[in-house]
């Protein structure tokens, strides 16, 4: 993307003989005579790098102009570096430049060499800063588990998941939006994650985000960022999920739980591939490819006038049905084997085995919860048996309630019995969030949330 630098000069002579040598290597120019003007440029336009003069009509030696000015853009906290210019250059006008914000200086008459070298080092500094933020925040914000970077680290020996992968390896090498259909815990996230680590955008951030767990509140800023001080908590700049994922990959986790009012302002993003951080009128490009998830009828819900249809053409350029366990019962003994090692060296417990009964077991359950009921299966029995061999019994699976554990039990806590609860309930609607949410009363973030603190999610 062309970088935008902003001089701000009241001699049309250095303004004319910049533009010359700046638009010659490829930059786009926004020139300024004030420094009233150069500060609402900031503000309305997306720029890259200010080029600054110390000297506007107040004076021509003293550069306090220009250190005011200076002062009053870092005053804006919008990470622009400034490269202050004079044609008076002393040691204690530089001093002051840098205190008040200015990250380098220049002497007129310049030297090109000079000035481009400068201009490239600061908006590599830039480009290096936002990387770190950005990694700061996913570490922050983003806890998902590390998803495997190959085909080696996905356990799928059955043949409909032998051609689904083939298919995502494929459409990897594309840039089409991704739309994966199926059951709640069936692997969509880890197979989002997996086209990201194969496809062109490898090198850049996977960034997923749970839609059903951001208040629609909060959807603006959580999607497109803010700025300082756009709203009462907004105490410092705020990146979003459209920026962490900057030339990478955005995940879009429960997509049928958005919020109707929000979907339009998800759409003007996806179809301008723009956006602008809350309080900010500064458009940001929205280099990212979507893949999106969900376990909802989406067309059921476009005749109930919950989802957008023009929302869905977008993001579907291509849908993918997820299968469930039961759809590949050739997996599970695979699956159930890695999360038994999983857990037992995570909790640094001897690892048994899974007789043949039990495999069989596994292999005729109907799963309701799919690869997600298994792993918490495998965590569980991990701490009930006892023996180096896990027969069929241990299991305890039990038509649809695989715990075969009762709520009526006096010695549970209030926080077993609601995750009990919130298990037997998912189960009964075979996964379907919205319907089990509905079902407990609860709103969307509030199940979401639930669902985070007992690690059903």
């Amino acid at each position: 993307m062309t970088k935008k630098i902003l001089i701000a000069d009241d001699d049309i002579n250095i303004i004319a003989s910049l533009k010359f040598v700046l638009a010659d290597e490829g930059f786009d120019i926004l020139a300024v005579t004030t420094p009233q003007a150069a500060l609402e440029s900031v503000q309305n336009n997306q720029v890259d790098l200010i080029l600054l003069d110390m000297n506007f009509q107040h004076d021509t030696t003293s550069g306090v102009e220009g250190i005011k000015l200076v002062s009053a853009i870092c005053a804006l906290d919008l990470n622009i570096p400034i490269i202050v210019m004079t044609g008076w250059a002393t040691i204690d006008i530089a001093v002051e430049a840098m205190q008040a914000g200015a990250k380098d200086f220049i002497q007129k008459p310049w030297k090109n060499e000079r000035m481009l070298s400068a201009i490239e080092n600061q908006l590599a500094l830039v480009k290096s800063d936002k990387k770190a933020q950005r990694l700061s925040q996913q570490n922050q914000l983003l806890t998902s588990q590390a998803h495997p970077a190959s085909r080696a680290g996905i356990i799928a020996q059955s043949p409909v998941m032998q051609t689904l992968l083939s298919t995502l390896d494929d459409l990897a090498q594309s840039e089409m939006s991704i739309l994966l259909t199926g059951d709640n815990g069936t692997g969509k996230s880890m197979l989002a994650s997996y086209v990201h680590q194969v496809s062109t955008r490898a090198k850049h951030s996977f960034v997923p985000v749970n839609m059903g767990a951001i208040p629609e509140s909060l959807f603006e800023s959580e999607m497109f960022g803010h700025v300082k001080g756009a709203f009462t908590d907004a105490k410092e700049n705020r990146i979003g999920r459209f920026e962490m994922a900057e030339q990478g990959t955005l995940f879009l986790d429960e997509l049928a739980n958005i919020p109707f009012a929000q979907q339009a302002k998800l759409l003007r993003v996806l179809e301008e591939q723009k956006f602008e951080a809350v309080g900010s009128s500064k458009s940001l490009e929205a280099d990212v490819r979507i893949i999106s998830a969900t376990n909802s009828d989406l067309l059921a819900d476009i005749q109930n006038n919950s989802f957008r249809q023009d929302l869905y053409y977008r993001l579907n350029t291509i849908e993918l049905r997820v299968p469930s366990l039961v759809e590949r019962i050739e997996d599970i003994p695979a699956l159930a084997e890695h999360f038994l090692q999983s857990f037992s060296a995570k909790y640094h417990r001897p690892l048994p085995q899974l007789s043949t009964e039990a495999i069989t077991s596994l292999q005729q359950y109907s799963w309701p919860g799919n690869i997600r009921e298994l792993s918490h299966l495998m965590e569980r029995v991990l701490f009930t048996c006892k023996k180096e061999c896990i027969e069929a019994e241990d299991l305890m699976l039990k038509g649809t309630e695989p715990t075969g554990e009762s709520l009526d039990d006096p010695s549970l806590s209030m926080e077993e019995i609601e995750r009990k609860t919130l298990i037997k309930r998912l189960a009964f609607f075979r996964g379907n969030a919205t319907e089990t949410a509905k079902s407990l009363g609860l709103s969307r973030s509030g199940y979401y949330r639930r669902l985070s603190k007992y690690e059903l999610a």
